[in-house]
């Protein structure tokens, strides 16, 4: 056989082997994007795991693939990911690196608003990405990254404020603590402040109030302590979920 056609012969066989390959990974559909991404992604972001966080940046790809119309939200996880890339190469002194990433995760974070406007998921994800790691930015960033995760966080708001009392305890949680925090260092003091008392009102006894009493009390400690982020983000939380869906099945 001419060697040509044993090439040839070789790169179809090759392509048949791959196509009858089973995928790589799929998850139970009872599974949120949101609760994957989590998982390891923004669990990862607050334990600096890049194991999980590279864990998470191939399971927003595989689910990009298979849910195509969690587009926005897929999306904005992977803006979260070029951010923390972007802020580590800030602390790197990698200044080229760091104004390649910003501007990516930018791009990534305008193309989720685009694709979902109304998207809460897009808009919460953009909302903690940036409270996470707006004030690890270069200085003449931090004011603009503070302003990005308070209009996130007011839209979230707008669009989740007539259902807040239903929604569960972490979301609250996040919600209350992220319209604070974010008003807090954007410059919107008497928004921050009222939605202290809110937090205060409505989740007595939480971690969540615990700091807000502290923002009260210690005024001065507001600047540099964080609201968010008070219970979640724990290791195996995707893995207790998907054991119950197992025995529900």
């Amino acid at each position: 056989m001419p060697k040509k056609m044993v090439l040839v012969l070789a790169c179809m066989l090759g392509i048949s082997a791959v196509a009858q390959l089973p995928p790589i990974q799929s998850f139970d559909p009872r599974l949120s994007v949101s609760t994957i991404g989590r998982e390891d992604i923004f669990a990862g972001f607050m334990a600096n795991d890049h194991e999980r966080e590279l864990r998470g940046e191939k399971n927003v790809e595989i689910l990009l693939a298979e849910r195509p119309k969690q587009a926005a939200t897929l999306t904005a996880w992977k803006a979260g990911i070029a951010l923390k890339r972007a802020v580590e190469a800030n602390e790197a002194k990698r200044t080229d690196d760091f104004e390649r990433e910003y501007r990516n995760a930018l791009d990534l974070y305008a193309e989720a608003a685009g694709l979902g406007p109304a998207d809460v998921g897009a808009m919460a994800i953009t909302g903690g990405g940036f409270i996470t790691f707006s004030d690890r930015l270069p200085e003449r960033y931090r004011h603009d990254g503070w302003n990005k995760a308070y209009e996130a966080y007011s839209r979230l708001w707008r669009a989740q404020e007539a259902g807040f009392d239903k929604l569960p305890l972490h979301l609250k949680g996040e919600l209350l603590a992220g319209m604070a925090q974010s008003a807090q260092r954007s410059d919107h003091p008497a928004e921050s402040a009222q939605f202290v008392e809110k937090i205060l009102a409505t989740m007595p006894g939480t971690p969540y109030a615990e700091t807000a009493k502290k923002w009260i009390d210690f005024p001065e400690t507001a600047a540099k302590t964080n609201l968010t982020c008070r219970a979640c983000h724990e290791a195996g939380r995707l893995e207790a979920r998907k054991a119950s869906l197992a025995q529900s099945k």
